[in-house]
């Protein structure tokens, strides 16, 4: 069931006037992640923690795996990021994966990110209920949950001003689980996504490019809190698309900071984010 051009123009998940092209590279790169996992063949041992050896020895394709390449190879509907875009998430993955991948936004590209985190969790946060079950319907065996977000792009400075006035959004604070003081915390998600510590944060969702939509700040600020509180060893894996927007880019630059930014591509924007030293700011 598709959605009607109000919600194509909204959700810019459905392109069809692309060519084949970023399909068949996308039907590539998983294709690649198959074929290293049936050469390298490594025992399953190895696929217990982010990292260890990478996840792409299991030995087998997923059926997830195949269920991409089944989705690419026959659509002409292709994910929203560029090739390079995907490419540089893509690089990070095929070191770090099997591991715990948070995708803030579930679209025509989530098929693609699930099967590249083979045997890890990967968990899409999405705002749109009736979406949800949209994707679901074609792709039952992703993960997602649905998010009720309390701001507003056309709030985005009177936010920061919150932000600095408020305790309880403090550095020295920084947490999201029952913080109702803080507007940019997520306080309404899951438990599980709580009790995760996630390797990589996408944010490439909710929408935020007309005044109502929710904007990313508070998916921003989030994913800044979730790096800081790591207790694993190792750094947070942090992607931002459409930084070529103002809110985008001015809460990257104050949450997520440029002193962590690594690499960026086209509208993606790639930071390595460490857990929280004693005392500072987020920058």
């Amino acid at each position: 069931m598709d959605k009607t051009n109000h919600q194509q123009l909204q959700y810019k998940k459905f392109i069809p006037e692309k060519t084949w092209s970023l399909a068949l590279a996308v039907v590539g790169l998983i294709g690649g992640v198959i074929l290293i996992s049936l050469r390298l063949g490594t025992s399953s041992s190895s696929l217990l923690s982010c990292g260890r050896g990478g996840a792409w020895g299991a030995g087998n394709a997923t059926s997830l795996q195949m269920e991409a390449i089944r989705h690419y190879a026959t659509s002409r509907v292709v994910p929203q990021q560029s090739f390079d875009e995907i490419t540089l998430s893509f690089d990070v993955l095929s070191t770090a994966a099997p591991c715990n991948f948070l995708v803030f936004g579930l679209g025509h590209d989530s098929l693609m990110w699930a099967s590249l985190n083979p045997r890890g969790t990967t968990l899409f946060l999405e705002e749109d209920p009736k979406w949800v079950q949209t994707v679901l319907k074609d792709a039952p065996a992703l993960r997602a949950d649905t998010v009720k977000y309390r701001t507003q792009l056309s709030e985005a400075d009177e936010l920061l001003r919150h932000y600095r006035q408020e305790p309880d959004c403090s550095v020295k604070k920084s947490f999201l689980r029952g913080n109702e003081k803080c507007r940019l915390a997520l306080n309404m998600l899951s438990d599980k996504v709580y009790e995760t510590e996630w390797d990589l944060i996408m944010v490439d969702a909710p929408r935020g490019y007309f005044a109502e939509a929710p904007g990313r700040m508070a998916a921003i600020y989030s994913a800044a809190v979730m790096a800081r509180n790591r207790k694993k060893p190792g750094v947070t894996h942090v992607f931002l698309h459409d930084v070529d927007r103002k809110v985008e880019k001015q809460y990257a630059e104050k949450f997520l900071c440029k002193k962590y930014l690594v690499k960026g591509t086209g509208r993606l924007w790639h930071f390595e984010i460490p857990p929280a030293a004693a005392g500072g700011d987020f920058c």
